[in-house]
């Protein structure tokens, strides 16, 4: 699952969620509403059974405790008690508007809604009384609904229906609309990575979003123009720039071996050729490293024989007349053991040239070179290691970043471009190998390279 695909399914669950929190929040809010409904009433239980078994008949006449009648007064309620007949038996702050005596009817009638606006609550007695409580209008809502049970069972399952319904129908038009989103979204997010990774991927430009398509191609024809004048442009110059160098080369090395010449003449010839050849192979990193990076240089694969090859670019520095304060050493994980594996034996060589030039570049104090050769679960390694003056920490981490840094040492003016590491990471990375840097103990550099022995399918 690529980025594109990874932003969409986090967009897709994010609008599930969205969706469940917002049934969970009004879910809340009911139950919050109800509660607070609950606690706006009277915070003081009043239970009917409760006071009817407080009052009794004692001694000929109705008893009833003096906190049960506080209880009435804070609620603004009264109270009667009828007997058998349906006539009042006993009474308490009942309104003198309403009757004394009541019906059979009557009492049926009250018993469900209210007694002429008085909201009242009953409870029938072992005695075969009816006490009767009422309240003040206002305090209480009595409603009564009677309704046959098969049509409670649709009503139920209908309103279930009905929400589940609901909740599937808008899931439903969220991940369809979704859907649209990323149909239409999925090929310009990917034109944008595949532009990150220098590729240009044209775009249908209808629909929609035909105008953001239109706008993506420009884009990618606009740097697809501009790489390949840059790289023209490199070309050109390496092109003709080589003809001239080589004849400021070849003068300078004929006046340096010239022994009529002044000695301080000929050393001053030696340092125009030297520096005349490391334009040129300045020249050259900078031709190859445009041609890796722009697709140009096609990767001529043959099967290579790494100990080998590693051993022919040791035997051509030390043969070229290296410097004396410099020493390399070759050794062999394996000893006597063949690794082979297909691969452009000149980029390779051109690969190790640049890192031990590296080691050499960067401590001009002179320090031991050591290059190590092996093959570890089916990959060809090679290390590089130098003991001479290191490298910064947030230089090495830049390096095993893969950021682009002026130097990979320092940062004055005798400073390398750091052109030649660049290099090798593209070599590295055209033979699908892995290139990581580390310091090497106590001081110094070292560079391991990891080849695959047999290449992937490309």
């Amino acid at each position: 699952m690529n980025a594109v695909q990874r932003f969409f399914r986090r967009y897709i669950f994010s609008t599930i969620g969205i969706v469940l929190l917002f049934f969970g929040v009004n879910l809340v809010l009911i139950v919050g509403i109800l509660l607070l409904g609950s606690a706006s009433g009277s915070d003081i239980s009043f239970s009917v059974e409760e006071f009817s078994d407080h009052l009794s008949f004692q001694n000929g006449a109705w008893k009833i405790e003096d906190s049960e009648l506080q209880l009435l007064e804070e609620n603004r309620a009264w109270a009667m008690l009828l007997n058998d007949n349906g006539t009042v038996a006993w009474e308490y702050d009942l309104p003198q508007t309403l009757p004394r005596h009541y019906t059979a009817a009557d009492v049926a009638s009250f018993s469900r809604w209210y007694l002429e606006g008085y909201p009242v609550k009953i409870w029938s007695r072992t005695d075969g009384g009816l006490l009767v409580i009422g309240f003040q209008p206002g305090t209480w809502v009595k409603y009564y609904y009677a309704l046959e049970w098969p049509y409670i069972t649709v009503l139920l399952g209908g309103s279930i229906a009905f929400f589940l319904i609901n909740l599937i129908l808008v899931v439903f038009l969220m991940l369809r609309n979704t859907r649209k989103v990323e149909k239409a979204m999925t090929p310009i997010l990917q034109g944008i990575q595949d532009l990150t990774h220098g590729k240009a991927q044209h775009l249908d430009e209808n629909g929609e979003l035909a105008e953001i398509n239109a706008g993506l191609n420009r884009a990618a024809a606009y740097m697809h123009q501009k790489d390949n004048t840059r790289a023209e442009w490199i070309r050109g110059v390496s092109h003709d720039i080589r003809t001239p160098l080589s004849m400021v080369l070849g003068y300078a090395s004929e006046l340096e071996d010239d022994a009529l010449l002044p000695q301080e003449a000929r050393k001053q010839a030696g340092i125009i050729r030297r520096e005349s050849e490391k334009m040129k192979r300045l020249i050259d990193d900078l031709n190859l490293t445009t041609k890796l990076e722009y697709a140009l240089q096609p990767v001529h694969r043959k099967e290579v024989d790494w100990v080998e090859l590693n051993r022919q670019t040791i035997s051509e520095f030390l043969n070229n007349g290296l410097d004396g304060r410099y020493e390399i050493t070759f050794t062999e994980t394996q000893p006597g053991r063949a690794i082979h594996f297909m691969g452009d034996a000149g980029l390779l060589q051109r690969m190790l040239e640049n890192l031990i030039r590296n080691c050499i570049t960067h401590n001009p104090q002179g320090c031991t070179i050591t290059l190590s050769v092996g093959e570890e679960n089916g990959c060809a390694l090679c290390v590089i290691s130098d003991d001479g003056v290191g490298i910064a920490p947030d230089r090495l981490e830049a390096l095993n970043g893969g950021d682009a840094i002026d130097s990979s040492q320092n940062s004055d003016e005798k400073a390398e471009h750091g052109l030649g590491l660049k290099l090798v990471a593209q070599i590295v990375k055209a033979h699908r190998g892995t290139i990581s840097f580390a310091g090497s103990i106590p001081h110094g550099l070292t560079v391991k390279i990891v080849l695959p022995l047999l290449s992937p399918v490309l």
